[in-house]
C-alpha cells in the first residue's frame, strides 16, 4: 500500500474502490462523480494548490513552522491556566485510542468504564461546588453560563411570567467572553441584560436571575451571601460561574446560596491547547433536574440486578426530543472531562487541596514582593490573580514582552496578573524583575509566604473512595486500563452507530 496520507487515513484499499464501484455499476470514481454531481456546481479548472506532500514531509513542515514561534509565560487568566498533566493520564487517557476513539455512549453496554469516569466527573463537581447534581460536562464555561440564564428564564413562576419577567442582572466583574455568549443568547428568546457592579444592583419583580464571577474577573473573591440573600427576596435565581480550583479553599456557592455553578475543568489536568477543546461543568440544584442541559449520568442496575450505569433523564435531549429538547446542547466534552475527573482520583483531596494552597501562596508571595517595591496592589481577598494598578503599563508590557512573559493589560495604569500551578520560585523572581525594571527601583527580595489569606471553605469534598485509592502511577494505570476494557472503541472493531445529531 502507498504510504500517502490519503491511503493510510482513508482507509479503501484499491479492490476495496472496485467492488464499491461495481456494485453502483460505475468504471470509475471520476465517472461516478460525473454522474451524481451536477456539472453546474462542480469547479470547471483545477485546484490552486501546492505538490502534495507525505504525512512524513508534512510533519517536517509543520515542526519547522512551529519554531518560528516564541513561546511565553503567559499570566492573563481569564479562565485559562497552566497546568500540569499527569503523566499516567496523558499516556493512559488523552494519547489512548482506547479513551478517545470511542462513541457517544448511548449504548451503556459497551460504555460501562466510560461512564463511571464520566460520573467520577459529576461527583467532583458536586462536591467542589456544594451542589446537588452535576451534568456530564459542557462545551466551555460561556456556553454553561448561557445555558444556566435560560434554564432559569424556563423555571420562571407563574408570577413572574404574568409579571413578563425577562431581566437577567449580569456583573460587570464576569469573563469577557461569557458576557459576550450571554449578549448573544439573549436577544433571540427575548431576555433583556443589565450589565452592572453587583454591589449596586436592586432587584424587583421583573428580575428572575443573576450571573456572578467567583473570583471575580480581577481576581477579588468577594462574599456574595447578602447580594444572594436579597435578590432571593424577589424569586431571582442565582448562577455562579466559579474557578473550580479555587473551591478547594473558598466557600463553594452551594453554601451561600446558588442556584446553579458553572465553569471551566481545564486547570484539572487538561492542556490549554490554544483555547481550547476544554470541559464546562454544570452544577445545580435536585429540583432543575429535569430542565438541566447536557447528559447526566445515573446510577441503575442490569438485568441479573447488579449496578449499571447509564444515561439517565433523556428524554431531555435533543437526539430524542428535537425540537422539545431542554437545550440543543447535545454534546459533551468526554475525553476532556475523563481527563479533568481522573484529575481528581490521582490526587485526591489533599492533592487538590494542596494545588491550590500553592497556586494562593504564590500569587501572595508576588504581591507581597511588588508591595515592598512600591508597586500598588489594590487586591485584598483573592485566590490566584492580583490586580496592580497606577503603573505604565505600555513600558510594563514592554520589559514584559522582552523577557517573555504575558499579563492582561486592562488599560493604560491597570493590569492583573494570574498565576497557575506550573509557576516556580524563579517565575515570581522574574515577574519582579520586570516590575523594576519599568519603576525604577531594586527587584525586592522574594520570600515564600506561607499563610493563606482566602481558605475558609471548611466543609470536606473528595471523600468517596474512588478519589482516595489510587495515587501512585502503576494504581491509576491499572484503574484507566480496567476501565477501558469494559468499552467498544475503533481498537476492538467498527462501531455500529451513527451519529444522531
Amino acid at each position: 500500500m502507498s504510504a500517502n496520507f490519503q491511503s493510510r487515513h482513508i482507509g479503501p484499499r484499491t479492490t476495496d474502490v472496485a467492488a464499491m464501484l461495481n456494485v453502483v455499476n460505475a468504471t470509475s470514481i471520476d465517472a461516478l462523480i460525473n454522474e451524481t454531481i451536477p456539472a453546474n456546481i462542480r469547479l470547471a479548472k483545477p485546484l490552486n494548490l501546492p505538490a502534495a506532500m507525505s504525512e512524513f514531509e508534512y510533519a517536517q513542515h509543520i515542526k519547522e513552522l512551529g519554531k518560528l514561534n516564541k513561546v511565553f509565560r503567559s499570566y492573563i487568566g481569564l479562565g485559562y491556566h497552566g497546568t500540569i498533566v499527569p503523566a499516567p493520564i496523558q499516556r493512559n487517557i488523552l494519547e489512548n485510542p482506547g479513551w478517545y476513539t470511542a462513541y457517544t455512549p448511548y449504548q451503556a453496554e459497551i460504555a460501562q468504564g466510560r461512564l463511571e469516569a464520566l460520573l467520577n466527573f459529576q461527583t467532583m463537581v458536586s462536591n467542589l461546588t456544594a451542589m446537588e447534581i452535576a451534568n456530564a460536562s459542557l462545551l466551555d464555561e460561556s456556553t454553561a453560563a448561557a445555558e444556566a440564564m435560560s434554564m432559569f428564564f424556563n423555571s420562571r413562576s407563574r408570577e413572574q411570567v404574568k409579571n413578563n419577567a425577562n431581566i437577567f442582572f449580569v456583573s460587570d466583574e464576569c469573563l469577557p467572553q461569557t458576557i459576550d455568549v450571554l449578549k448573544t443568547r439573549a436577544t433571540p428568546i427575548g431576555i433583556e441584560l443589565r450589565i452592572g457592579n453587583w454591589k449596586t444592583f436592586t432587584a424587583n419583580n421583573t428580575t428572575f436571575g443573576a450571573m456572578l464571577q467567583y473570583p471575580a474577573v480581577n481576581g477579588e473573591a468577594h462574599d456574595y451571601a447578602q447580594f444572594v440573600s436579597a435578590v432571593k427576596q424577589h424569586g431571582v435565581m442565582v448562577c455562579v460561574a466559579a474557578d473550580l480550583l479555587s473551591l478547594a479553599l473558598l466557600t463553594p456557592p452551594g453554601e451561600w446560596g446558588a442556584d446553579c455553578v458553572v465553569g471551566n475543568t481545564q486547570r484539572f489536568g487538561v492542556p490549554m491547547g490554544y483555547g481550547g477543546p476544554h470541559a464546562a461543568f454544570f452544577a445545580t440544584k435536585d429540583e432543575f433536574k429535569r430542565i438541566i442541559p447536557g447528559r447526566i449520568i445515573g446510577v441503575s442496575i442490569d438485568t441479573q440486578g447488579k449496578p449499571a450505569l447509564r444515561m439517565a433523564l433523556q428524554t431531555r435531549e435533543q437526539h430524542i426530543r428535537r425540537d422539545k429538547a431542554t437545550s440543543n446542547i447535545c454534546t459533551a466534552q468526554a475525553l476532556l472531562a475523563i481527563m479533568a475527573g481522573m484529575y481528581a482520583v490521582y490526587h485526591g483531596a489533599e492533592g487538590i487541596k494542596a494545588i491550590a494552597t500553592t497556586v494562593h501562596l504564590n500569587a501572595v508571595t508576588l504581591a507581597k514582593a511588588l508591595v515592598n517595591m512600591g508597586v500598588e496592589v489594590t487586591s485584598k481577598n483573592y485566590f490566584d490573580t492580583i490586580t496592580i494598578t497606577n503603573i505604565d503599563t505600555k513600558a510594563l508590557r514592554a520589559a514584559a514582552e522582552k523577557a517573555e512573559i504575558n499579563f492582561n493589560y486592562i488599560n493604560d495604569t491597570t493590569l492583573t496578573i494570574a498565576l497557575d500551578e506550573t509557576v516556580l520560585a524563579k517565575d515570581i523572581t522574574d515577574i519582579v524583575a520586570v516590575f523594576a525594571s519599568v519603576t525604577g527601583k531594586n527587584p525586592a527580595t522574594v520570600t515564600a509566604v506561607d499563610y493563606p489569606i482566602c481558605a475558609n471553605r471548611t466543609s470536606a469534598y473528595l471523600k468517596h473512595s474512588i478519589f482516595n485509592l489510587y495515587h501512585s502511577e502503576s494504581e491509576l494505570m491499572r484503574y484507566i486500563k480496567r476501565l477501558e476494557n469494559k468499552d467498544l472503541s475503533l481498537t476492538h472493531s467498527m462501531i455500529s452507530l451513527g451519529s444522531c445529531t
